[in-house]
């Protein structure tokens, strides 16, 4: 089912077709491509999926919602009312919530049809989607390899085309990273735009909600739905949701405006190892703003330090993960994967005088940056600094001759991002010589998610690498 989510919502919302055919679509694919790569997991029948669907049609046209009739999966981290919320840990596996985050509840709200989960990485640490409850989602552009994540199976899903479109969610890189190596979309919003789906206040400072698509206007059809301002979220941004809704034409007037842009292009983020086959890749990509006569300049801000904010504040982040599992699971450590362990442990380890330190250094980059992008509208660099790895590897622990120290550190190039607060996405930029994907990342100014929304579609539209499907499953 490769037809655009925005098609498929407006054939649906205008009784074009009929949410029924889209479901028994929806259900042979996934039959079909599903037992292979992994991707959904929790699935509801296809007889209660069909019942769904057959209510849906009865709705009558002029209360259709946005998604009315849309299949969709998500992330096993949110809540969903009906479907096992596991995070991928095998002691939640049979953890059903009965009501909804705020998130899925939008979804409903406007028509979407909730069929399952997609998979993720245990507690979603990690940028490799893996668990001992569910096992390994495979990557569709070559299944020995992995699809990233801890969003693999959202982009899996909508790589393969068994979802229009899917919700994720990033803290260090989790839809960017899956979008990079899936050749989709992956748009991780300024913090605050999308309500933090019942996070601490703490994490939620660092890691938002998201949408995943095949394009840019299908990821910002979710977008328009996942975003909006939340009374109960104190970080919550004031601008409606539907002011994503019309990627494409405003992306138009921007394009043809005569202002001038400016593009900031860093190909390593100060000195970071980035494997030959990727930053062949991503040197290509400031030629593409060039042809449309924009200015580029190869320069970043100041993000030396961003790393090591991040592995604090996202430690200290863990500590109420941590207490939770104390408190429902207290032998958790002997069911956790070591990687998940070890992180917790840390933020536990730490001490008041560290978290204020990383604070007072994360105010000082974000400074940094605002004074950055006072004079440039948006910045380039990858979006994974290694091309999709194999499946065996659980993380990188060396690029190019440099070792590293943890799990986390292959990933800097989208973590020292995340310590901005910054809008970020992962658009498709082309492929290795041995035909894998790789994302460029584009990061906006502050609270600038419209504006990079629409930088983000004159590049993808300029170059088209989202035409690529993985052939195996088309």
């Amino acid at each position: 089912m490769w037809e655009s989510a925005i098609e498929l919502a407006d054939s649906l919302v205008n009784g074009k077709r009929s949410a029924v055919d889209v479901m028994g679509e929806t259900y042979d694919r996934i039959n079909s491509i599903n037992p292979r790569l992994n991707a959904i997991v929790n699935l509801l029948p296809q007889s209660e999926a069909l019942s769904r669907a057959k209510a849906a049609d009865r709705v009558p046209i002029e209360q259709r919602g946005l998604l009315h009739g849309i299949p969709i999966a998500i992330k096993d981290l949110t809540d969903a009312a009906g479907f096992p919320t596991t995070s991928g840990f095998m002691p939640f596996r049979d953890r059903v919530p009965v009501t909804d985050a705020t998130m899925p509840a939008r979804l409903r709200a406007q028509g979407a049809l909730i069929i399952g989960k997609t998979n993720t990485p245990e507690f979603g640490l990690g940028s490799n989607t893996f668990n001992s409850l569910f096992g390994s989602t495979l990557n569709p552009y070559d299944p020995a390899r992995t699809p990233g994540g801890s969003s693999g199976g959202a982009a899996v899903a909508v790589a393969t085309g068994m979802l229009a479109i899917a919700d994720g969610s990033d803290m260090g890189g989790s839809l960017r990273n899956p979008a990079s190596f899936c050749n989709v979309v992956g748009f991780r919003p300024s913090i605050g735009r999308v309500p933090p789906n019942g996070m601490g206040t703490w994490s939620g400072r660092i890691s938002t909600a998201g949408p995943i698509g095949r394009t840019v206007a299908d990821a910002a059809l979710l977008l328009s739905v996942q975003a909006g301002p939340d009374p109960s979220d104190p970080l919550t941004l004031p601008e409606p949701g539907s002011n994503f809704r019309n990627i494409r034409s405003a992306s138009f007037d921007l394009a043809k405006s005569g202002e001038p842009r400016r593009i900031a292009y860093s190909p390593n983020l100060h000195g970071l190892p980035v494997e030959d086959e990727v930053a062949r890749v991503i040197a290509k990509t400031p030629q593409v703003f060039e042809e449309l006569g924009w200015e580029i300049d190869e320069v970043a801000p100041d993000l030396s330090r961003a790393m090591e904010v991040f592995q604090v504040q996202r430690a200290a982040g863990l500590t109420n993960l941590g207490r939770a599992l104390n408190a429902e699971v207290p032998d958790w450590r002997s069911h956790a994967k070591q990687t998940a362990v070890w992180n917790i442990e840390r933020g536990f380890a730490l001490t008041s005088e560290e978290i204020m330190k990383s604070e007072i250094l994360r105010a000082q980059i974000y400074a940094g940056v605002v004074k950055f992008f006072e004079k440039y509208d948006a910045l380039i660099l990858p979006a994974a600094q290694v091309e999709p790895f194999s499946i065996e590897t659980e993380w990188i622990d060396e690029i190019d001759g440099v070792k590293l120290t943890t799990y986390i550190d292959w990933m800097t190039v989208c973590c020292a991002i995340s310590i901005t607060g910054l809008p970020a996405i992962s658009v498709p930029a082309g492929f290795t010589s041995n035909g894998l994907p790789v994302g460029l990342q584009i990061v906006g100014k502050p609270r600038g998610d419209l504006g990079l929304l629409q930088i983000a579609h004159i590049f993808e539209q300029a170059t088209r690498h989202y035409l690529r499907v993985p052939l195996a499953y088309t």
